[in-house]
């Protein structure tokens, strides 16, 4: 009986221990910068657990003019002057599993919107961007 209990427990700690986030850790709402540095994000609910992310921050806010980055790739010629820093790149990002999200993210780089998933690990998130097979993957840190 005492063997069987022991490998029960056993058995329930290792379930649990493959859990992606336990009780008690941060979520995904915060600010987050891409590995490389080049781009920061503060990421929030938005509608229920739908998530919504904002660039807050650019390693090179300005072009070599010295003016501030614009949004100059939208396909809507009336957003091509908004600031990149402030710009919405993920609106409605819908759970799709334990802290995984699905929905579309926006690119100021090229004015493209893709395909998207994000995944939360701790103080990590990746996120996924694909246009038909091809997906970009930018992996993100915590900064707060």
């Amino acid at each position: 009986m005492a063997k069987r209990l022991m490998t029960v427990i056993l058995a329930a700690g290792m379930a649990l221990a493959t859990l992606p986030v336990q009780a008690g850790t941060a979520g995904p709402e915060g600010t987050w910068r891409m590995n490389n540095g080049k781009v920061t994000v503060r990421v929030s609910y938005c509608g229920g657990q739908a998530l919504c992310a904002t660039i807050v921050g650019l390693a090179k806010p300005t072009y070599k003019d010295g003016t501030p980055k614009i949004d100059k790739h939208n396909p809507n010629p009336a957003l091509r002057s908004r600031r990149v820093i402030g710009l919405a790149i993920i609106s409605g990002m819908a759970p799709n599993g334990a802290n995984h999200w699905k929905g579309q993210i926006y690119n100021a780089d090229d004015g493209g919107t893709y395909r998207s998933t994000a995944e939360l690990a701790g103080d990590r998130m990746v996120v996924k961007g694909c246009w038909g097979p091809f997906c970009k993957t930018m992996d993100f840190r915590r900064v707060n």
